[in-house]
């Protein structure tokens, strides 16, 4: 599936953006245009089941294979959050960036259970108000809780199967494809402190950015960006 994409400046080096769960392009509201500020030309896409994309079945294998379908291969950069680390995991060696960086990356969702349900995102969504988002996320700008209502608008909730599926599952790379460094939030509900340990063993950069949630772009800019330092 070719997906809906939206660039940002015109440098040339490219950058690709893959945004997480319940999400679309617009996540990346801050860091896309600061890379095109530093010379990159950005190009952020809509998932499946996703803002302007279309809607199907849905897998990561599919996930992975729309970005391939849509996305030029040899980028200098590529990031992908939470869904969309995994989606740019599954996708790399295809894409063949130059770098690689997994922020908060799906790849070790909770199997559902008493402290994890998928169905929850599915609550969320369907009553979403600016006080719940903003209850939820106490360190996004207003300008974050508003497009996280107009996305939520937008998504597919079957895209939940997913999850559900991937639940309890050891999805980590064996090795980085291409040099990869992974952001962590601080706790991350997806990667423990034996999981980042276990990264920097396989060959992983992995940086936590204290003090900040699951969507760590949104939640801290400047600690997501600082982060970043030498990557890009």
């Amino acid at each position: 599936m070719k997906l809906n994409t939206h660039e940002y400046g015109s440098g040339d080096r490219v950058a690709l953006l893959v945004h997480g769960m319940l999400s679309d392009h617009r996540t990346w509201r801050l860091v896309a245009p600061a890379l095109a500020d530093r010379g990159y030309r950005v190009i952020a896409v809509d998932l499946r089941g996703h803002g302007e994309s279309g809607r199907g079945e849905y897998s990561p294998e599919l996930f992975a294979q729309d970005l391939v379908d849509t996305l030029p291969a040899g980028a200098e950069l590529a990031i992908g959050h939470s869904l969309g680390g995994l989606t740019l995991s599954l996708a790399v060696d295809r894409l063949a960036p130059a770098r690689a960086v997994f922020s908060d990356p799906g790849w070790k969702i909770p199997a559902p259970g008493d402290d994890f349900d998928p169905s929850m995102f599915l609550q969320f969504a369907q009553g979403a108000t600016a006080e719940s988002v903003a209850a939820m996320n106490p360190r996004w700008a207003p300008e974050d809780v508003e497009i996280e209502l107009r996305t939520l608008a937008l998504w597919d909730p079957a895209t939940l199967g997913t999850m559900g599926a991937l639940g309890g599952r050891d999805l980590m790379p064996a090795a980085p494809v291409v040099p990869s460094l992974v952001q962590v939030a601080d706790p991350s509900f997806l990667l423990s402190v034996e999981d980042q340990e276990t990264l920097r063993e396989r060959g992983f950069e992995v940086r936590v950015v204290k003090g900040a949630g699951h969507t760590i772009h949104r939640d801290d800019f400047e600690g997501f960006m600082s982060s970043l330092d030498g990557w890009i």
